[in-house]
């Protein structure tokens, strides 16, 4: 960065001197960083070029830290991250305790307040404008939320609620067409349609003019002009749907403008009450690639290995998709997460049995309540991090009236580089409360297709959870078969300890149970529990009867599986040595996956170190177990 504005710039009051072709300069001079550290490092990329301009803006017109700037998901938020004293450490961006790829107070004054998921940032936002208010201080909430955002139900509940408060509060849209994948539904059409017809724009415009070369006349004649002026505007413009929720609306506004966002942004500052300003944006604006295929480059695309197994994600897609030839009842559904869930390619084999329906994951349950109910077989594909909105669903609509819903939960366990907000830690702990739900994670991605056949066959709500991993390269079988509900599977029998493990920590326990005969002579057994609900309880308790046990699981530990094979050794008085390994009771960081398994001990030398101790045999090795 020799010799650019960029290097001078470590703080938001750096730009408050610069003028307007600095700005400008200073524009590029980002988008070139972006894209050069963001290539090497991965991360949030078409976002981020879209907001440059936008960004620039906001820090040159407001005060931050002292006015609260929020960003809704986050993930749009590198550049402000740059601009408030960060871009040192993009090096290390989404790596193990090195810079979050969200915003997170902790790690910088300037991040008002923390995100992960979409469509918090107005409720968060309307919090801080009302405590501003009830302690009498004084400073600007601006929340800068983007479309995709904007179908989430909670953000039409935060909109709702600011207009009838009237508090002062500044909404930036910042309206790019896109959240991961294109967006979808009515709002959506709403904002094409503002962004696209020039005609309310002129006619507002005209009728103002009309106003102002009247001469000055009586009160009761300028509000009945002022009320045909409002009339006009809404038959220009059917619904004006902010100015409905209390917003005074400004825009469109061209996201890329630098001049014209510093002097509406200033315009706006001075306006009393909720005030929305609607910025069309274009995500990865400056990078050609980018701008054509916004949807591939949401984030840096990782290099394609072709010798690698295939990830749990494919498998899913595909597995449904044969699923799906067979049974015309089976429909697809997904949160605005099309390709992340791998049903980009379900939709292309079955585009009107497949569901996108925006980030609204309490309707999506609701609405795959409602196909159940009648007569089709629907599976809401969801990370797990993301399904925890529809908790209450979950259980009021599919679980109580015991409906054949498919819960395909991917991003199940440690996810990585996302860190806090994403890792798929707490849906065993809040799922296995839920009556009349099964619940089950395959060791492999063959096991994975035969448990997705068996949900299908199933009366009842199926949760079946996978991990953002590669398969371990077994083969695919050609035939379907079902799995025994609640029968674990012996994978290697042992005379001095069992290993429960859960999904892909039974390749892990393998691992470990090998490096322990090779080590210490000992002999392992290894159990594929497979089930979490209903469990193998007559299993669990021949093994515990006879040798101690440890449970192994990439999930909490409070309220996981672990929890379940307590509870079954309590619930039948048998006194068992008995070792729970899974995640601790704190939020994981974001770093790699493999990365944050060793640190947590979920590795195979982690297990192998623990289960030596537990069994009281003298470690002779603390790494590089192997032989």
């Amino acid at each position: 960065m020799s010799n650019t504005l960029l290097e001078h710039i470590d703080s938001p009051s750096d730009l408050k001197g610069l003028s307007p072709s600095q700005l400008v300069q200073l524009a590029e001079e980002i988008r070139q960083f972006l894209i050069e550290s963001i290539a090497k490092t991965g991360g949030h990329f078409g976002a981020n070029l879209g907001v440059v301009e936008l960004t620039l803006a906001l820090h040159k017109v407001f005060d931050s830290p002292r006015d609260r700037i929020i960003w809704d998901v986050g993930h749009q938020a590198y550049v402000h991250k740059i601009l408030t004293g960060r871009k040192h450490l993009f090096h290390t961006l989404r790596k193990y305790r090195g810079l979050a790829g969200f915003p997170k107070r902790s790690e910088s004054e300037h991040d008002a307040f923390g995100a992960g998921h979409a469509s918090t940032s107005i409720s968060a936002g309307l919090g801080m404008a009302v405590a501003r208010d009830l302690k009498g201080e004084d400073y600007k909430v601006i929340c800068v939320i983007g479309d995709g955002a904007l179908t989430g139900g909670m953000a039409m509940e935060a909109l709702n609620h600011a207009g009838h408060l009237g508090t002062d509060l500044l909404v930036i849209l910042n309206d790019n067409e896109m959240s991961i994948s294109e967006n979808v539904g009515a709002v959506s059409k709403y904002l094409t349609r503002l962004r696209t017809d020039p005609t309310y724009s002129r006619a507002k415009a005209e009728i103002e003019q009309l106003l102002r070369r009247l001469p000055a006349i009586g009160d009761k004649l300028t509000k009945t002009l002022e009320k045909i002026k409002d009339s006009m505007r809404h038959l220009v413009v059917p619904g004006l749907l902010f100015e409905a929720f209390g917003f005074k609306y400004l825009g469109p506004v061209d996201g890329h403008d630098l001049p014209l966002l510093i002097d509406v942004f200033q315009q706006a500052s001075h306006l009393r009450g909720p005030v929305l300003i609607h910025v069309a944006t274009e995500k990865g604006k400056g990078f050609p690639t980018a701008e054509n295929a916004p949807d591939k480059f949401h984030s840096w695309p990782t290099a394609v290995k072709l010798d690698k197994p295939p990830a749990y994600t494919d498998v899913f897609a595909d597995a449904l998709i044969e699923l799906a030839r067979a049974d015309e009842r089976i429909v697809a559904v997904t949160a605005a997460m099309l390709p992340g869930t791998g049903l980009s390619k379900f939709q292309q084999h079955f585009p009107e049995r497949c569901f996108d329906v925006g980030i609204a994951e309490q309707h999506a349950a609701t609405f795959c309540a409602g196909l159940a109910a009648a007569g089709m077989r629907p599976v809401f594909a969801v990370y797990s991090t993301f399904m925890q909105r529809a908790y209450d669903q979950i259980i009021h609509d599919v679980a109580i009236q015991k409906l054949p819903v498919v819960f395909a939960v991917d991003r199940a366990g440690i996810v990585g580089p996302d860190g806090e907000t994403h890792q798929g830690a707490f849906d065993l702990s809040y799922l296995r409360a839920i009556p009349n739900l099964t619940i089950m994670m395959p060791k492999d991605e063959n096991e994975l297709r035969h448990m997705l056949y068996t949900a299908f066959q199933l009366e009842g709500p199926v949760a079946v959870r996978y991990p953002r991993a590669d398969g371990v390269g077994v083969p695919l079988d050609d035939v379907w078969s079902p799995v025994p509900v609640g029968k674990a599977e012996v994978v290697v029998d042992g005379r001095d300890a069992a290993i429960f493990a859960l999904g892909p920590m039974v390749q892990t326990a393998l691992k470990a149970a090998e490096a322990a005969r090779v080590q210490y002579g000992l002999s392992i057994a290894v159990i594929n529990m497979r089930f979490v609900k209903p469990l193998d309880r007559s299993l669990i308790l021949k093994y515990a009867e006879r040798m101690p046990v440890m449970t192994l699981e990439d999930a909490a530990l409070a309220g996981g599986m672990g929890s379940a094979v307590a509870e079954v050794l309590a619930d039948e008085q048998v006194s068992a040595r008995l070792l729970r390994k899974g995640l601790p009771d704190r939020f994981i960081e974001h770093g790699g996956r493999d990365e944050l398994l060793r640190h947590l001990g979920l590795d195979a030398d982690g297990v192998i170190k623990d289960l030596v101790a537990f069994l009281g045999v003298e470690l002779k090795k603390t790494s590089d177990v192997w032989p």
